[in-house]
This record gives C-alpha cells, sequence and structure tokens, in this order.
C-alpha cells in the first residue's frame, strides 16, 4: 500500500500559488483513461488552444486499486507531462480496497450488488468516489489557490479574488454525464472542453493512437461493481494478475464492509448477477440479444461496456432507469 499523501508537493503548491496570485488557474482533472489522456495530450501539444489551454497542473486521484495498464499508461502521461512543463500531481487518500476489507476503522461504501436474505436485490450506497477523488481534487483546488494548511493538513478557506477551472474529460456524446448541480465551490467551476469541440470518444482514440497510445484502458477499480461484462472478460482473458485481485476481492467482501459494525442482512457482490464472479457468466451476449429478451433499452449496451470512472459523472449516471431497477439501484 502506497502512502497517503493528500495535497501536492511543496514545489507544485508555490508554483500553483504563485501563478494563482495573478491569474486564475486553469487545471484538468485525469483519470488515465481516454478522454482525459486526450485532454492531456491536447494540452501538451498546444491544439485547440483557446478550449484546452497550457494547464497549470493536472491532478490524479490514486485509489491504490487501479488496474496495472491504468499505471502503466499513467506512467506514458507523465512524461508527455514533463516535457511539456505541466504538473502532474498525485494524491491518495490510501487503498479503496484495504479499507473496504479492513476489520474497523474509516472507509467508505462501494456500490456492491445486495442479495438480500429474503432474496430482494438491492445495492449499497456509493461513497467511494467521493472520498478518494472527489474530496481529495477539492482539497488540492482550495490549497493550490492559496487557502491555509494547518498542521493537522487541513485546507482552510479561499483567499478571496481566487479562482479556478477544472477541466473535465467528457466527450460530446456523454452529455448527460454533465450535471448543473456538480459546482465543486464558490472559488471554481468545472469546464467540458471535449464537449465544447463536440470530439467524441471515437475521436479521442483516434487522436490518442495517431499519437501512439491506441491501447489507452479505461479508468476505474479492478473490483468496481459498475464494470460491464466486456471489462470483466477482457481482465479475465489478458490481465490475469488483476482479475484475480477482483475475485479474490470479491470473495472477501461478501459480508459487506466488516468496518460497518453491522452484520449485513444478504451477501454483497461485486457483479450485476449477484453470483460470484469467479461464476457470473460473462460470456459475449450480443446487443440484439439483450433487446430480444430485455427490451429496448441500451441494458445491453451498459451491461456490455459502461463509459470509465470520472469524479464528476461516476457510472451510476449512466445506468438506465430499467437496468437500475433490475439492479436495484
Amino acid at each position: 500500500m502506497k502512502p497517503i499523501s493528500a495535497l501536492p508537493s511543496k514545489k507544485q503548491l508555490e508554483r500553483l500559488r504563485d501563478i494563482a496570485s495573478t491569474r486564475n488557474l486553469v487545471l484538468g482533472s485525469l483519470g488515465a483513461g481516454v478522454q482525459s489522456s486526450t485532454l492531456l495530450l491536447m494540452s501538451a501539444l498546444g491544439l485547440a488552444s483557446r478550449e484546452v489551454p497550457r494547464y497549470d497542473a493536472m491532478i490524479f486521484a490514486d485509489t491504490q486499486f487501479e488496474p496495472q495498464a491504468v499505471y502503466n499508461h499513467l506512467t506514458v502521461l507523465e512524461e508527455i507531462a514533463r516535457a511539456a512543463d505541466i504538473p502532474l500531481i498525485k494524491v491518495t487518500a490510501g487503498s479503496i480496497r484495504h479499507d473496504a476489507l479492513k476489520p474497523s476503522g474509516h472507509y467508505a461504501t462501494m456500490p456492491l450488488h445486495i442479495l438480500g436474505d429474503d432474496g430482494k436485490h438491492g445495492m449499497l450506497r456509493r461513497q467511494c468516489t467521493e472520498e478518494y477523488k472527489v474530496k481529495l481534487i477539492k482539497r488540492v483546488v482550495r490549497a493550490a489557490l492559496g487557502a491555509p494548511i494547518g498542521e493537522d493538513g487541513k485546507v482552510g478557506k479561499v483567499p478571496a479574488g481566487r479562482y479556478a477551472y477544472q477541466d473535465i474529460g467528457f466527450s460530446a456524446d456523454e452529455r448527460r454525464r454533465v450535471k448543473d448541480d456538480e459546482a465543486p465551490g464558490p472559488h471554481s467551476e468545472l469546464t467540458y472542453p471535449l464537449i465544447q469541440l463536440n470530439m467524441t470518444r471515437e475521436d479521442c482514440v483516434d487522436l490518442l493512437a495517431e499519437n501512439g497510445m491506441k491501447d489507452t484502458p479505461k479508468s476505474a477499480c479492478i473490483a468496481c461493481p459498475f464494470s460491464g461484462n466486456a471489462r470483466w472478460r477482457t481482465m479475465r482473458d489478458t490481465q490475469p494478475d488483476d482479475w484475480a485481485a477482483a475475485v479474490e476481492f470479491d470473495e472477501k467482501i461478501r459480508h459487506g464492509h466488516p468496518s460497518a459494525g453491522t452484520p449485513l442482512r444478504g451477501q454483497a457482490f461485486v457483479h450485476r448477477s449477484r453470483v460470484p464472479l469467479a461464476e457470473a457468466n460473462i460470456g459475449r451476449i450480443t446487443p440484439r440479444e439483450w433487446r430480444d429478451r430485455q427490451s429496448s433499452i441500451s441494458l445491453a449496451d451498459y451491461e456490455e461496456d459502461p463509459p470509465g470512472c470520472s469524479p464528476y459523472g461516476c457510472r451510476r449516471t449512466e445506468i438506465p432507469r430499467e437496468a437500475a431497477i433490475e439492479a436495484g439501484a
């Protein structure tokens, strides 16, 4: 488990605070998936510089439970950022896996699929994104804008007149993920340059491929309960270590989060079928077959290949209503 580092380095903070004293900061949220990688690449190369300026920094909030492919890709992004003199700030609140399984202490619930003792379906409340990503990013932004940092590490109020723009990597085909009530605070606002440029995820994939990153992975925790069958299959077939970690986590979380202190009235699973991941039917089912079995909604698309995880648009917002009902969400 990596040491907890919830703030930028002293050097990074000094640089950002100097900038913030003279103008608004322009920051990027980096999940190391397709769209946020595209933002970093475009910023570094000076592409569409009006919509995607040279970032003062990009922020990566590490749950310490990402697939190895994401961490490998992150090293590539670090080189791109370094060459363009864009600070890449990596922060973490600790290991989400460790916290989810430890017997006591702080933890944040994951959206686990529940099979109740009475046979009913349910889903635990999702707190993980807020605790391991959103809160960290907000701390970094406040600190970068000059808010005082106490000896206990708490970040105070932002000085008057300081402001930051945070670019989020939602593509044009993800407009529905934008939520008007997602404002991070009075000192900053979220912006969506890929939507402004009408760039789709496919456009992003093409641009990354043109620049040597055709295998950019989706960013999401290894055992994310919102994973679709396509991701589980890929993990099982091509990422054996990650698959083993996901299966192990699923087995250990069966009775819920130990730190909760009260027994779960049922069983918890990471796969939406509510059977052990190692036994789940993750074989390929075509969208046509799903539509014939279910309805004309896009449940098939969600089940097969849901979007990656983002601090400001977790997959929960992507589930079609019928799928959410079926999942107990």
